[in-house]
């Protein structure tokens, strides 16, 4: 009578985990091959301008006096194509400048650290390499807040108001007493292992922007697909996020100068915590001191320009009319 050899259980781990590599190896290329092709249909769609020997991508559009700067929030993977929207609605009236950092949509990766010094240093020779002078309007969404205060208190004369997306600022931690959120390092792994393009592939809807059919493009949902693939949480995002406890420390002293009028959109609380404390109270301690502001609360996401762009581009143009016609 014959008996069959049982495996050892180290064969039996083994045979696994040469099978989970081959996976892997087989999903690396795939994704390797389909990026290669992806970026050959979707080339940028801006322009491409030298920053410290890499490229950085800025998008333009509309004629006007002012020269409103969007700047985009953490992780965001194709500002350009998440900002259009508001973009083709402002760009009626104003020109309006998209500017990608490293890291992100079509701009290349970086060795640099992601610290507000190198980003905002970056931001301001993309401008300047791609012809576009100040002083600007800076448009921040989420963590741009604290890069574009950090504009305002290093480079004064180039700034000429700041309109805020839900903006992050220095003192908000201190305000609400909250810790900041990191990454940890293996998630900079997710893009360039082709895992990033599986979550995209299975659960598309975590990475398009949340808005009413129609309001994005079957093409522009085709390339935030495509580009979340090749850069979701890269290595640059990663250390963008685990620099954030830093910059707070750099800017917490920077103040928003009482002289340059300030816009913010931010969203209509739902939950107040128990201190009785929001967003909007929070902008309102920082707004106070400002002589030219004004604070508008809107039904929606914490990206309000998915759904709310139309009002926030009639808020904007009555904004330059009233705040900054003699600038």
């Amino acid at each position: 009578m014959k008996f069959k050899k049982k495996l050892s259980p180290w064969l039996v781990t083994r045979n696994i985990l040469l099978c989970i590599l081959a996976v892997l190896v087989i999903g690396f290329i795939f994704h390797s091959i389909k990026t290669v092709m992806e970026q050959k249909r979707y080339p940028a769609i801006g322009e491409l301008v030298e920053v410290a020997g890499k490229n950085m991508h800025v998008y333009t559009k509309g004629n006007g006096e002012n020269t409103i700067v969007l700047l985009s929030g953490l992780g965001t993977a194709a500002p350009v194509l998440d900002f259009e929207p508001l973009i083709n609605q402002m760009a009626k009236n104003h020109k309006v400048v998209v500017v990608e950092p490293f890291g992100y949509g079509w701009s290349d990766m970086t060795e640099k650290e992601r610290t507000v010094e190198n980003i905002v240093e970056e931001i301001r020779t993309a401008l300047k390499e791609s012809g576009i002078e100040g002083p600007y309007i800076l448009m921040p969404h989420s963590i741009s807040g604290i890069y574009s205060i950090y504009f305002a208190d290093k480079y004064p004369n180039e700034v000429k108001a700041i309109i805020g997306i839900d903006p992050t600022l220095p003192k908000a931690v201190e305000y609400f007493d909250e810790a900041v959120p990191t990454m940890p390092k293996y998630w900079s792994y997710v893009a360039p292992t082709g895992m990033a393009r599986l979550a995209v592939s299975l659960i598309p809807s975590e990475f398009l922007p949340v808005a009413e059919d129609g309001t994005y493009s079957g093409e522009n949902l085709q390339m935030v697909k495509a580009i979340s693939a090749w850069k979701g949480n890269n290595r640059n995002i990663v250390n963008e996020a685990n620099e954030i406890n830093n910059d707070l420390e750099k800017t917490t002293d920077m103040v928003i100068p009482s002289e340059l009028p300030v816009l913010i959109f931010t969203t209509k609380e739902k939950n107040v915590n128990k201190d009785g404390k929001s967003n909007i109270t929070f902008y309102q301690t920082q707004l106070d001191r400002i002589s030219s502001h004004k604070l508008i609360t809107l039904e929606g996401h914490h990206y309000l320009h998915w759904t709310r762009y139309k009002e926030m581009s009639e808020y904007v143009t009555e904004f330059i009319e009233n705040y900054l016609k003699d600038l």
